[in-house]
């Protein structure tokens, strides 16, 4: 299951209007992911003293993956959680054991991320940690009886609902009036959920009441809209563009090529081109009064980061921005969304990064991900190649369950239409028969490797793509089938996709403990991702095992350091949303090796060449496209200096990640600068014309 599905998931429910009269009847959904039954929420009703108690059911099984795990949780007589217990298996298979209890005025509990006991002057509602798609049926009906529908949340935070439209689902007999509710505060997205005329829950994301599973496609359609408005009115607040050239003077330049910085200079934009770029003391003589300066305080112009796996969704767009992303390459996804969220992004009307994209093609099994095309058939595969050819898709990913006896004639086909083959490696195939049989680019570094690691007949549609990199401990990189498929990569020009953040992430995130990719800034997010963060997602057996993935990390980042040194192209990617990780990649990119300046050029210039947009786009000179942004420090000597990103330019509108932050409840890491208009000072916050304002998924 995708992260985004399970995250989507988490926020849908059941709103009751004053929940101490309304009954809770037992209740069957359906999750649905690209036509296909993924999993299901059973809920079950008893009697408790005073109140009552749900028995939750919640299965997901989504391309090998996905949340298992039986919840019981106990409401009072006001409809508020006061004891409850949660036992299974997340994401990838991880122990799940949550208990929560408020007694009188004490408050305890133990989650994966989290655990204490605190002392309540007020009812606040606990939020499960690792939670089922109905428990947000008992958070709204208390929401619904509170002031602006508004309370506190324990162990932090706070959560708000508002009614958005209602409207006729369903047909003839079956149709119903319903009302779409967003909810926020609990995650970094919004969730938009639909409840019937009893206030009970009808769909939210993926998941739908069973019997109505025909009605799945109309609603997604629906959920993409609201979040589109939103993300307009977003773009509208946040997205600057000044009357006539921009100036951003006292800063200094980074060439990616050489990995140098400028001397202080003023660099002008117009539109959205790089017009001039001078020295400043002959800037500062020469400045026409018609320029709108901004002040960079002798910071560090940037030329736009690239996260080359990337899964596009409505919110992506503006997390990826305010960390200096401007460019991604999309590697799979619901090609009718993607095309509508580029043309958005093209018009100005939301706000992202450019966007490149990969066409996916999956084979039809049992451990299917569901997006793009899944195909029966070789007669299949060919149709979905040419089509993604005529649409103009850069390259074609194939997927775990494709058919590998299809691949010569499938690389051969999508080479003749001028696109190259990247991809997972395919269940009970081999790294070393898809470079043979027409690999350009191997996608995630644990695909390469898992070609060194696994034992005839095991099946990578499973967990076992993870679970099987700890076995990497004791892997010698000297070996022969290692040495023989590093010298077809060199030889055969072949590139890596590492996503190596991603494969840190979930090898080596444990229960209680924030992962060093998240280190330096989760505590500015809001508290339920940050507890999201907080979990151990693969199952661990005893303290040897669990010291093996760490010892099995360090690993790969020797054998990154192997493959950059032979000349390798890695390629830096994260299958994640938010431009934070882009960073945490090249920091991992620096522990192997490479000097901040190299990994620099990897994940700006270097890119561009590799999508053949050089001569636009990478470097920032006079005549190119105006993608670039403004940090602190100097990156060159310390990566961190990314962190604190304090401007970017991207399509001709100026943003500054304060401003963002603070729209997405994230609290800001660094201030923007001074924006000066002419004749007229200005603060960065102050809105100039905007100009008309009309999975993702992920496949770790």
């Amino acid at each position: 299951m995708t992260r985004r599905l399970i995250r989507s998931a988490l926020l849908t429910t059941v709103f009751g209007l004053g929940f101490a009269t309304a009954a809770l009847a037992d209740a069957s959904f359906v999750i649905i992911q690209n036509g296909e039954n993924v999993g299901h929420v059973e809920v079950v009703e008893t009697a408790a003293d005073k109140g009552k108690t749900l028995n939750i059911d919640y299965v997901v099984d989504d391309n090998g993956r996905g949340p298992k795990h039986k919840q019981t949780i106990t409401l009072n007589d006001k409809g508020l959680p006061v004891a409850g217990t949660v036992a299974g298996t997340s994401l990838m298979g991880g122990a799940v054991n949550e208990t929560f209890a408020i007694k009188g005025t004490t408050f305890t509990w133990s989650s994966q991320a989290d655990s204490g006991k605190m002392a309540l002057k007020a009812p606040k509602i606990y939020i499960v940690n690792d939670s089922n798609p109905y428990d947000l049926a008992i958070y709204a009906r208390y929401l619904l009886t509170q002031p602006n529908q508004t309370a506190e949340t324990l162990p932090g935070g706070s959560a708000r609902l508002q009614a958005i439209k209602t409207l006729d689902v369903g047909q003839g007999d079956q149709a119903i009036a319903v009302t779409i509710y967003r909810l926020d505060g609990l995650d970094l997205a919004p969730a938009y959920i639909l409840l019937d005329e009893q206030n009970e829950l009808f769909a939210a994301g993926n998941m739908v009441r069973k019997g109505y599973e025909a009605e799945i496609k109309a609603l997604g359609k629906l959920n993409s809209e609201l979040e589109a408005e939103r993300q307009k009115t977003l773009q509208a607040e946040l997205g600057h563009r000044f009357d006539g050239p921009v100036r951003i003077k006292n800063v200094r330049v980074l060439d990616p090529k050489t990995g140098r910085l400028s001397a202080l200079s003023s660099v002008v934009v117009n539109g959205d081109t790089i017009a001039t770029i001078l020295p400043e003391a002959e800037a500062a003589t020469n400045a026409p009064k018609d320029e709108t300066i901004i002040d960079g305080e002798g910071g560090t112009l940037v030329p736009g980061l690239h996260d080359m796996h990337s899964h596009t969704t409505r919110s992506s767009g503006l997390f990826l921005l305010a960390s200096g992303v401007t460019s991604v390459r999309d590697m799979g996804n619901d090609n009718g969304f993607l095309d509508t969220q580029i043309r958005l992004m093209n018009e100005g009307t939301v706000a992202g990064p450019r966007i490149v994209r990969n066409g996916f093609i999956e084979g039809k099994s049992p451990y299917s991900a569901n997006h793009g095309f899944v195909v029966s058939s070789l007669d299949e595969a060919m149709k979905a190649v040419r089509w993604y050819a005529d649409h103009g898709y850069y390259q074609l990913k194939i997927y775990n369950s494709f058919n590998p006896d299809w691949i010569p004639a499938v690389a051969a086909e999508s080479h003749r239409l001028g696109m190259d083959v990247v991809g997972h490696i395919p269940a009970f195939y081999s790294p070393d028969r898809g470079m043979k049989d027409g690999y350009d680019e191997i996608t995630h570094i644990n695909q390469l490797v898992l070609g060194w690691l696994l034992k005839d007949g095991e099946d990578t549609r499973t967990p076992l793509r993870l679970t099987a990199l700890a076995r990497a401990a004791t892997l010698d990189l000297n070996s022969a089938p290692v040495q023989a498929s590093v010298a077809t990569m060199k030889a055969q020009g072949m590139g890596l996709d590492t996503t190596a953040v991603i494969v840190e992430r979930l090898m080596l995130s444990r229960a209680g403990k924030v992962n060093p990719a998240d280190a330096w800034y989760l505590k500015n997010m809001p508290i339920g991702y940050q507890r999201y963060r907080k979990r151990t997602y693969v199952p661990l057996k005893d303290a040897a095992e669990d010291a093996s993935y760490f010892t099995a990390f360090d690993k790969l980042v020797d054998i990154m350091k192997m493959l950059h040194d032979n000349g390798i192209q890695l390629l830096p990617g994260t299958d994640d949303t938010l431009g934070f990780s882009v960073k945490r990649e090249l920091e991992l990119y620096v522990k192997a090796g490479m000097t901040p300046a190299e990994a620099l050029k990897v994940g700006t210039y270097d890119m561009e060449v590799y999508l053949g947009r050089d001569q636009q786009l990478g470097t920032i000179e006079r005549g190119k496209l105006a993608d670039f942004f403004l940090v602190k420090g100097d990156p060159t000597q310390d990566l961190s200096a990314l962190r604190e990103t304090r401007m970017v330019l991207k399509g001709g509108f100026v943003y500054f990640p304060n401003e963002i932050y603070d729209a997405l409840g994230i609290t800001p890491f660094t201030t923007a600068p001074t924006v000066t208009k002419p004749d007229s000072p200005v603060a960065a916050s102050d809105h100039s014309d905007h100009g008309e304002s009309d999975g993702a998924h992920f496949h770790y």
